[in-house]
Order: structure tokens, then C-alpha cells, then sequence
């Protein structure tokens, strides 16, 4: 599947921002089910410098300076990229055994997932979070059929409310009050299984959403995606290490590598904090407004030639990372 991704975000301040320096995850990576074609960003204003690189987990990163006076931050990330259905994952190894081997044990071979195991800015192991994934790991139950039943509880016991809960929320809170947004639901889904010890990861992206029948689709309609990414031991021995397995509460939905097609990886983390699509500093401004759109839609690859570029126009005050 041709995709074609516009993220939008603005920012208006009052008083203007004297300087800033900001930080984007919104360059997708290329994957086994995913190939970027062509990926620009679009900055106003235009900063003084603007550098790219990749973070400790292989995700893209765009670092900016903006060093005058600006009332407003204007930053469009266009995505160009083909996507694939994952192909089918074949795990049996049992959830105690996939957390004996995530332990660490002196002169052992290190476990890269093993960073993944352990509290961090937004997940905190507690025994709520054991108590509620109980049901699903049993004694002796497959890690993976274990995972799937904790992500369909979350998806079946709570409610998707928009704007019901903050960036800062505390997945405690979402698991108390059954409700929350995707990124709550990630959340407690991690903080469920790394308080049993097992390595899961943040994933952000987005998820091509489809009109009802009749309606065009709404430009600027969609938004940012989140889900979570399992660590099977016994599947890394078959895929070249590669043993995450992604799982999404929200949609409840599954796969090795991304959960179907219409799924864009666009960068994983220990939780949202790592990755948050832009963040900053800014000197001079009290307060701020902030907008976000984003767009997924399907190209076909005959028209692909009649799209126009997303390549960036400096004189425009464009900027594209390395």
C-alpha cells in the first residue's frame, strides 16, 4: 500500500517567543513492512539551523534553533512511503520463561530488550497493574496468546473517551477510570506487562482511518497513533533478533512488525516521552495555542507521477534533516 502522510502542528504564542530550540520525532523509519519513499519538513519561520540524526533506538530526530523573535511555529512533516502486511509470527515460548531470560545474570550475553524491562517517565510497575493482568497469564500460558488476551480486556473493558485525559496522565489513573485516549491505552498495556517482567516498548505512528460510505475524506482529520511492541525471545531466533511483535489495544488488532498495511511506524520509545512528535524549549512566551492535523491517504502508484514533490523549497523556508 502507497501512503501519503501530512503531519501538520502550530503553535501561536502570546507574547512572541524570543528563541526556541525544538526537537521532532516525525520522520518515519524504514522497516521489514515499511519503505519511505520521499519525506520533507517545512518550517516557518525558517530556522537558523536545522540538523538530523538518529537516537539511541534507530528512531529520526530533527534538531532546530529558531534564534529571533516569532508570534507563531508552523511545521509540516510530508511523508511519502509503501507499506506491507506482516507476515504471520510463530511463538509458543511461556511468559515465565520469556521473563527468566530477560533477568539479569552476571557474564550472561546481554539482552538488548532488556531496557525495555524496567520503570520509566510514564510507566511505573505496580501491583494494580499485576492484578489486572493476572487473568491472561496463567501459569505456563504462551507469551504471545498471553499478550493477546491482555491487549482485547483492555479493548473490550475500557472506553475510548477523547480529551478525557492529559499528555502527563498517569496510567493509574486511565486503569482506575477504564478510559483514556490510545496513548493511555499503551500505557497501562505496558505498564501491565513490564510490572510482570517482560520487555514491551512504546510505539508511535499513525493508522490510515476510512471515511464512512459516501463521505470524502476530511483533511487533517486523522491523528497520531500509539500502541505497544512485545519481546518474544523465541521469534528474535527465528526473525535475526528482530522478536518484537506489535500489539495495539485501541483497535485490537496484531502482527510481527506493524499490526496490518494501513499502520505507519514512525518512531519506538520506553514510553510517549521518548518519543513525542515535538517537543522544546522557547524564551518569552506565557502562554501558547496549539493545533495539530494530520492526513493519511492512499496513493495509487500509476498516479504517482502526477503528485506533486514534497521535496522541501529552502527559499521557503524548508528544512530536510540528513
Amino acid at each position: 500500500m502507497r501512503l501519503r502522510v501530512t503531519h501538520d502542528t502550530r503553535y501561536d504564542y502570546r507574547p512572541s517567543v524570543d528563541v526556541a530550540q525544538h526537537i521532532l520525532h516525525l520522520q518515519p523509519v524504514d522497516t521489514a513492512r515499511q519503505r519511505v519513499l520521499d519525506f520533507a519538513l517545512q518550517i516557518s519561520p525558517q530556522p537558523a539551523t536545522c540538523s538530523g540524526l538518529q537516537d539511541v533506538y534507530g528512531n529520526h530526530l530533527a534538531i532546530l534553533e529558531i534564534d529571533r523573535p516569532h508570534a507563531s511555529l508552523q511545521v509540516r512533516a510530508s511523508t511519502l512511503l509503501d507499506t506491507a502486511e506482516p507476515a504471520p509470527a510463530h511463538s509458543t515460548i511461556g511468559w515465565e520463561n520469556a521473563r527468566e531470560q530477560l533477568i539479569y545474570r552476571a557474564r550472561a550475553p546481554y539482552q538488548m530488550a532488556t531496557q525495555f524491562v524496567f520503570p520509566s517517565i510514564h510507566v511505573h510497575p505496580r501491583q494494580a497493574f499485576i492484578d489486572y493482568a493476572r487473568p491472561s497469564f496463567a501459569p505456563g500460558a504462551p507469551l504471545l496468546g498471553a499478550a493477546r488476551s491482555l491487549m482485547q480486556r483492555i479493548h473490550t473493558e475500557f472506553t475510548y473517551t477523547a480529551a478525557s485525559t492529559q499528555i502527563n496522565t498517569p496510567a493509574t489513573t486511565a486503569l482506575e477510570q477504564r478510559q483514556g485516549v490510545c496513548q493511555d491505552f499503551a500505557h497501562v498495556m505496558l505498564s501491565c506487562l513490564r510490572s510482570l517482567g517482560l520487555a514491551a516498548r512504546y510505539v508511535s505512528g499513525y493508522l490510515l482511518t476510512k471515511p464512512p460510505p459516501g463521505q470524502p475524506r476530511l483533511i487533517g482529520s486523522d491523528a497520531s497513533h500509539a500502541w505497544v511492541s512485545i519481546f518474544l525471545p523465541d521469534l528474535a531466533a527465528q526473525q535475526n533478533g528482530n522478536g518484537w511483535y506489535d500489539l495495539d489495544p485501541t483497535n485490537n488488532r496484531d502482527g510481527w512488525n506493524t499490526p496490518g498495511a494501513d499502520y505507519i511506524r514512525l518512531a519506538i520509545g520506553r514510553d510517549y516521552a521518548d518519543i513525542s512528535p515535538m517537543r522544546g524549549v522557547i524564551t518569552g512566551a506565557a502562554e501558547h495555542c496549539l493545533q495539530v492535523g494530520v492526513t493519511v491517504e492512499p496513493v495509487q502508484a500509476s498516479r504517482l507521477a502526477d503528485c506533486p514533490p514534497i521535496h522541501p523549497n529552502p527559499a521557503a523556508g524548508s528544512a530536510a534533516p540528513p
